[in-house]
């Protein structure tokens, strides 16, 4: 089992910055590849990011591309999400999940493949 936490949610203007974390516990970060989701009210939870084990991988989707950053320290079993410029159509709950890696540049946009869930920060950007 892997227990994830995200916190570092909040309510940003319009142009403003978040970074989220994601501390997890249980079994061996550094086994799992991890990403970032999100979900707005009446929309299905859509893929935002995702990093490598290693963290020599990561992929983004192109609504965040230029403005997120997707980072881990597996010496502190965190992952991060450095959010930039941030825009209202960011406004959603924010998950992080962990993937057990096939590979150490293993990373997948597929909710599917996800094993761990955490429960979820809420990030409102007003216009």
């Amino acid at each position: 089992q892997v227990q994830l936490v995200e916190s570092g949610g909040g309510l940003v203007q319009a142009g403003g910055s978040l970074r989220l974390s994601c501390a997890a516990s249980g079994r061996t970060f550094s086994n799992y590849a991890m990403g970032w989701f999100r979900q707005a009210p009446g929309k299905e939870r859509e893929f935002v990011a995702a990093i490598s084990w290693s963290g020599g991988s990561t992929d983004y989707a192109d609504s965040v591309k230029g403005r997120f950053t997707i980072s881990r320290d597996n010496a502190r079993n965190t992952m991060y999400l450095r959010m930039n410029n941030l825009k209202p159509e960011d406004t959603a709950v924010y998950y992080c999940a962990a993937d057990r890696a096939l590979s150490r540049y293993y990373t997948s946009r597929r909710l599917n493949d996800y094993d761990y869930w955490g429960q979820g920060t809420q990030v409102t950007v007003s216009s």
